[in-house]
């Protein structure tokens, strides 16, 4: 029982973490090989002269117990940026929660809140 509970925690402590280290783990790679294994982008912004921004997606939905599924109920979205160069090579990327949709997005009005900068 005791080693449950560590592989559990463990377990929760590796899922929290996961996003981010994926993101970590593309910077230097090439566009292309993201696209291969990610598969394609919900959404594609310019990103003026820097290069362009991949944007990825999936929609969460939450249940009244609080946990997470695919179930109906309320929901929000991950978002993952995948910022590109103008060499086609990561750079940098960053993920939210948003409650909008990928349709919503709109490259005008998230380039004038400085959202969608390469950091």
């Amino acid at each position: 029982m005791k080693n449950y509970i560590v592989f559990l925690a463990i377990l929760v402590l590796c899922a929290c973490s996961s996003s981010q280290i994926a993101g970590d783990k593309w910077v230097g790679k090439t566009k292309q090989s993201l696209i291969k294994t990610w598969g394609t982008p919900i959404r594609v912004f310019d990103n003026s002269t820097d290069g362009e921004i991949l944007v990825y997606a999936d929609q969460i939905y939450h249940e009244s117990n609080g946990s997470d599924s695919r179930a109906a109920g309320s929901s929000y979205w991950n978002y993952t940026y995948m910022y590109v160069d103008k060499s086609g090579k990561v750079s940098s990327f960053r993920n939210e929660k948003q409650n909008y949709p990928p349709q919503s997005l709109d490259s005008d009005k998230l380039s004038t809140m400085n959202l969608l900068t390469a950091k």
